[in-house]
């Protein structure tokens, strides 16, 4: 092979070593035209320049003003470089000036900066194209462009971190019904479930969990209930109370003629758990399965008569009849619930738990309603925890419902008040929730709030995402003024709920001026809180017209899960002002004080607009009530220290200025601090 070098229009040919060539053949070679490409246009400078700008323009505005206080130039205009003003999704804000207050525009450039691309370029990008198909090897067969070959945009499967575990699983049934996953040393592993798998239906999970324990072929009970045929075996149905009953007051068995296909026949004989799932068996599935009395063969059958598309069989059945009516109990939980007679070891998935609860009550399967009944004591978090207590009340389930009690008493306002399943939650549960004496709350208007939150979901049952609050607000705020909502014919129901919260305990002004525009509560109402703190700060903090500390004491808490050993709030009710403090003394056991402390006006823990703003009182000595409650759960239960009602008067001195400390030894976070307190007439 030859190689041109060209230097200084001087051509010279590097000849290899043992290889001669005539002077002329070089000559002649040398002087052969030789071919270069064209060097690609540059695209023009306005061009780039366009795109630099459409592509800078939302963080130019974002950024707000510059330092030397002028606007960015704008882009010229020209037919092909257009600036717009009103762009849609798919395109781009394109004005560099600073957007000050127009939320429109900021959430337009928003939407710039998080969707540079939208689903029609993404798929235009990594179509089938000429250019991508394009045949560039000669020598090679021609072969069609593969799927595999695109650019994976959207991931259509987890990644595996664990090769071990990979190699040793095989194909895993869905997630409802899957088997026990083979533990991974590097985390849990996720289950990949084809695209192309079809749905389960009740009676795949049925066969799934009965194939478990059956070495033998042909049932002997046939179960009718939720507008299915479920076979069955007797010998497993004494694990259910019902049936058991039912079967003793059944008809002997007798000769039943019943129709089923040649392709199901083979499910009793290799169906295993993966290849269970494969598409083998959709056509099965499809074939009715009926049971009629007996018949004669040359009786005229109907066009829709099971015996043109399966095969006859008779068999010695015992019918039973199952009426259910309760709306927890599906096809799909009965089927989990009637599943679970054939082995001893529970599979129950979490997302069918309330369900499968349901059906176990209506078979009497008293094994599977307790264990039920552990699932959900280990699995209570927002997502769950209307849903389980609610069955968990209707089917007698107390110590479900306790737990579901605690877990809410704590996390109601921190963690429930912002998710959307806050509408799921009950009237009744709310107010008992509300006035329990165990309720955490970070402050009184976290209690109104949340309230205003669940209304807001309950007159709005439409809603998929949680609200914000400018929203809620805006929502009261365009009732009609004739009334507050509360005394309207829709609202009065919901009067109770407003009534346990504790209006004299919100004393900031943005939280009172909120409530009186949302409009909830009747006028009154907001007249006797203002009164209160008015006469409160008139006699030196006195509360007179509050009298049991249990349900007036105004409440303030914090939650200790982060690592820094010192937690500090600060609480001003009339003019005197706290320090709520949590410290942790020793970290292999665990060990906190609690404790608060009266601050002195112009106090360096105090903000500056605390100092400059707030009403202080130079009272020496002030008598309060006040308790401190520290609450946590390990291991689903719950632990409670409090300090109970103490009293105590507060001064400005060193000695007299702290309360009582309260140490606790191995506590686990996250740790729920409430510190209520009281000023009685002094």
């Amino acid at each position: 092979m030859l190689v041109l070098i060209n230097a200084r229009s001087d051509f010279k040919l590097w000849q290899p070593a043992g290889v001669k060539m005539a002077d002329e053949e070089i000559d002649k070679k040398a002087k052969a035209p030789i071919y270069f490409p064209s060097i690609p246009p540059k695209a023009p400078l306005q061009a780039q320049s366009y795109s630099r700008s459409v592509q800078e323009a939302p963080y130019r505005a974002l950024s707000g003003v510059v330092p030397d206080g002028k606007n960015p130039e704008r882009h010229p205009e020209s037919p092909r470089c257009r600036i717009r003003r009103q762009t849609g999704l798919t395109n781009r804000w394109r004005l560099p000036e600073s957007l000050y207050s127009d939320l429109l525009g900021s959430s337009q450039a928003l939407k710039a900066i998080n969707m540079p691309f939208n689903q029609s370029l993404v798929e235009a990008i990594t179509a089938e194209g000429p250019k991508q198909s394009m045949h560039i090897d000669m020598s090679a067969p021609y072969t069609f462009r593969l799927v595999g070959d695109r650019s994976n945009t959207f991931p259509n499967f987890p990644v595996q971190r664990s090769k071990t575990a990979l190699e040793a699983m095989s194909y895993f049934p869905p997630q409802a019904v899957r088997p026990k996953s083979i533990p991974d040393p590097a985390g849990p592993v996720k289950q990949f479930v084809p695209k192309s798998a079809r749905p389960e239906t009740p009676k795949d999970i049925f066969l799934y969990h009965s194939k478990k324990s059956m070495s033998f072929v042909g049932p002997d009970v046939l179960l009718k209930a939720l507008g299915m045929d479920w076979e069955l075996h007797r010998p497993f149905l004494q694990k259910s109370e019902e049936l058991t009953q039912l079967l003793k007051i059944s008809e002997d068995p007798k000769a039943q003629k019943y129709f089923r296909s040649p392709v199901s026949e083979t499910l009793d004989k290799y169906i295993i758990k993966s290849n269970f799932y494969s598409n083998e068996y959709k056509e099965s599935e499809r074939k009715p399965m009926t049971v009629e009395p007996m018949e004669d063969d040359d009786q005229a059958k109907s066009l829709d008569h099971p015996a043109h598309i399966s095969e006859k069989r008779v068999g010695s059945l015992s019918v039973i009849h199952l009426h259910i009516d309760d709306p927890l109990v599906t096809q799909r939980a009965m089927a989990i619930a009637l599943g679970n007679l054939y082995h001893d070891d529970l599979d129950v998935d979490l997302s069918d738990v309330a369900g499968v609860l349901a059906a176990a009550a209506a078979l009497g399967f008293k094994q599977l309603m307790e264990g039920c009944g552990t699932i959900m004591l280990k699995s209570i978090n927002y997502r769950t925890v209307c849903q389980y207590h609610l069955a968990a009340s209707k089917y007698h389930q107390e110590h479900v419902v306790l737990a579901c009690e605690r877990w809410l008493e704590l996390n109601l306002i921190p963690e429930l008040s912002m998710h959307i399943q806050l509408r799921e939650m009950s009237s009744e549960l709310l107010q008992k929730i509300l006035k329990s004496s165990r309720l955490f709350t970070y402050n009184e208007f976290s209690v109104y709030r949340n309230l205003s939150y669940w209304l807001f979901l309950q007159l709005n049952p439409q809603m998929q995402l949680m609200p914000s609050h400018s929203t809620v607000l805006s929502y009261f705020n365009s009732l009609p003024k004739t009334c507050s909502f509360l005394e309207t014919d829709d609202g009065q129901i919901y009067a109770p709920l407003f009534s346990s919260v504790r209006m004299h305990g919100i004393i900031d002004a943005t939280n009172i001026q909120d409530m009186r525009i949302m409009n909830i509560i009747p006028q009154s109402w907001m007249v006797n809180l203002l009164s209160q703190h008015y006469l409160a700060l008139q006699e030196g903090g006195d509360m007179t017209s509050l009298k049991q500390f249990s349900v007036s004491a105004v409440r303030q808490g914090f939650i200790v899960d982060d690592e820094p050993h010192y937690h500090s709030e600060i609480l001003s009710l009339h003019g005197f002002h706290f320090e709520l403090r949590a410290i942790r003394q020793d970290t292999e056991n665990h060990t906190y004080q609690f404790y608060m402390q009266r601050l002195k006006p112009g106090d360096p823990i105090l903000s500056f607009r605390q100092c400059e703003r707030h009403t202080f009182s130079m009272r020496p000595d002030r008598e309060v009530c006040y308790s401190i409650t520290v609450q946590y759960l390990h291991k689903g239960e719950h632990h409670m220290e409090s300090t109970g009602t103490l009293s105590q008067k507060f001064g400005l001195g060193e000695k007299t200025s702290k309360s009582q400390v309260i140490s606790i030894d191995n506590l686990k976070k996250p740790i729920y601090v409430s510190y209520a307190l009281m000023f009685p007439p002094s």
